[in-house]
């Protein structure tokens, strides 16, 4: 019997598919699965013009036959089978693909949804098997055939006995080595476990001989044994019913099972997109974070079908970052997958899918908030921390996506979350600016001195609990024409028009005093000036620049910065109303010392209050000394 070689190419591209276009050796099982449910479309599109077949879809199988002893796996099927001339042309040319030709060229004039066009994914086997053997017979013809390989060493094609039509692919698996344990892929538990894997919804039945053990009553008898050829898919989809067929009951049990979350989510998505992309999508928002999600180890992405078989795991191009607490699928009937099913970054039809479904998330979210806002909330308190991400990362190009899902509490009803459409809906006639406050916690930033005074004016304030948010705001820059104003700021702009007269009235009193207490800080701030936003506190620290006192103290605290702090151009406030100011004018015009050292003092306190270190304690504990003494 001659042995037949396999083209030059097709060698090359057969040691490189084994070698390194599949990441996973278990998806083996998945392709010849796929070809074997493409080789019973075919006959079953047979049955659909020719009634003489006399075969109904519930005849259709496929079988799976582990043995341990021969170390062999066979996948049957009974469906089309192939000719002499089939198995020249497909298995003897790599990536020449008869389901591919049979989908242009099928005489029911449509296109017809066959799932293995790809040409490649029978020489997957190579990858767990040392030798494969393909028996076969076509529907029609008395001839059966066997085709057999090693490898890259060729095949050969003889004549064999089989009683129907259809094909069994037999595969002897290699040796185990102390790296791969080729002898799980005959384990009747790690067989079912991929197929319920990747081929749960073939839309026919893959069968086992499942051995199952039964106990009896009697402790002491020996439990007896039997065999059940048992369907292992499910083979209906969820996802392609119709929603009017589902409860929320159903989407939530299979969220549960599939997703191995023990809460139900919080909603769902289900849509069914026909265009420039056709595919179902089945989408779950989480009621939680899982443990990992605000760590590197958290890996996002959708699960990936083509026609119900997984193709992948977790496709994270199908979600940007600040979605990536999604969890769900997509089954596209007209992907474009070269080569392999794993090839999809360079997808066109890939984006269009991931443009929809962040457009489909965003319209949930922007739904929940307005008809259950407890909900919306609780996913919120999990999950936005990573809108806000989202913005700062993109320097601000997710901004028209995510704005409107941002949320923060605020002085509004005692510290209660607000979006900023409310806020902005809310804003006093003749407030341009949206005030803001960053600190530890509520309490924290109700402390601030400047607090107070935007408090008495009438004026709402967001609090900036979270290091990221002034990030985000900076780069969002302003909300529906309305920009972001850090009550920390210098200029805040809350005084009347005889009350700035007044300020500017002392203040030029004052500059040459101010100008020796800036002297006698040595450059520690850009200016010592009068304040306009204190009321009861003598003394604050404002900031001028990109860089607030707040971004400062969030950078100096990550270790990649811890040789190269960042400093905000700060600026020490005085208080004309407070007692204190009094006090350094007497001791401007007769104990310029004396004056030094309070100086000296006010801005340490200063920066306490801004939950700043004192840069210099032995010297602030000597002037508290002093000062007692």
């Amino acid at each position: 019997m001659e042995t037949k070689q396999f083209k030059a190419e097709s060698k090359r591209l057969l040691d490189m598919m084994i070698n390194s276009i599949y990441t996973h050796k278990e998806i083996f099982l998945r392709e010849i699965i796929s070809n074997a449910s493409d080789a019973i479309d075919k006959l079953y599109f047979k049955t659909l013009t020719d009634t003489s077949i006399g075969l109904k879809k519930e005849d259709f199988a496929i079988q799976i036959i582990p043995d341990k002893e021969a170390r062999t796996l066979t996948v049957s099927d009974n469906g089309i089978g192939m000719t002499e001339e089939d198995l020249e042309n497909c298995l003897g040319t790599i990536a020449n693909s008869g389901s591919f030709a049979f989908k242009k060229d099928n005489d029911l004039g449509e296109d017809v949804d066959i799932i293995g066009q790809f040409g490649v994914g029978f020489y997957s086997t190579f990858m767990v098997a040392k030798e494969v053997t393909v028996i076969t017979k076509a529907f029609g013809s008395d001839k059966a055939y066997k085709w057999h390989s090693n490898g890259v060493d060729g095949y050969t094609i003889e004549e064999a006995e089989k009683e129907n039509a259809g094909t069994d692919v037999i595969l002897t698996l290699k040796d185990d080595t102390d790296d791969e344990k080729y002898s799980r892929y005959l384990d009747q538990y790690q067989i079912q476990t991929l197929v319920k894997k990747y081929s749960d919804y073939i839309r026919f039945p893959i069968k086992m001989d499942v051995e199952h053990t039964h106990y009896g009553e009697d402790e002491n008898a020996e439990p007896e044994k039997h065999i059940v050829n048992e369907t292992l898919n499910s083979m209906t989809p969820i996802w392609k019913k119709n929603k009017s067929e589902l409860t929320d009951e159903d989407y939530n049990n299979f969220y549960t099972e599939k997703f191995m979350d023990y809460m139900p989510p919080i909603a769902h998505i289900h849509s069914k997109n026909e265009g420039a992309a056709t595919y179902n999508a089945l989408l779950y928002i989480p009621s939680h974070a899982p443990f990992d999600y605000y760590s590197k180890d958290y890996e996002k992405g959708l699960q990936l079908y083509s026609s119900g078989v997984m193709i992948m795991e977790k496709c994270s191009d199908l979600l940007p970052d600040y979605f990536s607490f999604v969890k769900g699928l997509v089954d596209s009937e007209d992907l474009s997958l070269n080569i392999s099913r794993e090839m999809l970054q360079h997808d066109r039809q890939l984006k269009v899918i991931a443009r929809n479904i962040e457009r489909s998330i965003k319209n949930e979210l922007t739904k929940l908030m307005k008809n259950d806002r407890e909900k919306y909330e609780k996913f919120y308190e999990a999950f936005g921390l990573q809108f806000k991400f989202g913005i700062y990362q993109s320097y601000g190009a997710s901004k028209d996506t995510l704005e409107d899902l941002l949320m923060f509490p605020s002085s509004f009803e005692d510290g209660k979350m607000t979006t900023l459409a409310e806020y902005v809906d809310r804003m006093k006639e003749g407030q341009d600016c949206i005030y803001y406050a960053c600190g530890e916690s509520k309490a924290r930033i109700e402390m601030l001195p400047v607090f107070e005074k935007v408090k008495d004016k009438g004026y709402e304030v967001l609090y900036f609990t979270q290091d990221v948010d002034e990030f985000a705001i900076k780069v969002m820059m302003q909300y529906k024409d309305k920009k972001f104003k850090s009550i920390a700021d210098g200029d805040l702009d809350l005084e009347s028009e005889e009350e700035k007269e007044e300020s500017k009235k002392t203040a030029e009193e004052s500059k040459e005093m101010f100008d020796f207490m800036k002297e006698a800080l040595g450059g520690k701030v850009k200016e010592v000036r009068l304040s306009t936003k204190l009321k009861s506190y003598p003394v604050c620290l404002s900031s001028e620049g990109q860089v607030s006192i707040e971004m400062e103290k969030v950078l100096n605290s990550m270790p990649q910065n811890e040789n190269n702090k960042v400093t905000a151009e700060k600026c020490l406030e005085l208080n004309a109303s407070h007692p204190v100011f009094g006090k350094l004018k007497e001791l401007y015009a007769s104990d310029k010392d004396k004056l030094t050292e309070y100086t000296k003092l006010l801005y340490s306190q200063a920066r306490l209050i801004e939950g700043l270190d004192v840069e210099d304690p032995v010297e602030f504990a000597k002037l508290i000394c002093n000062l007692m003494v």
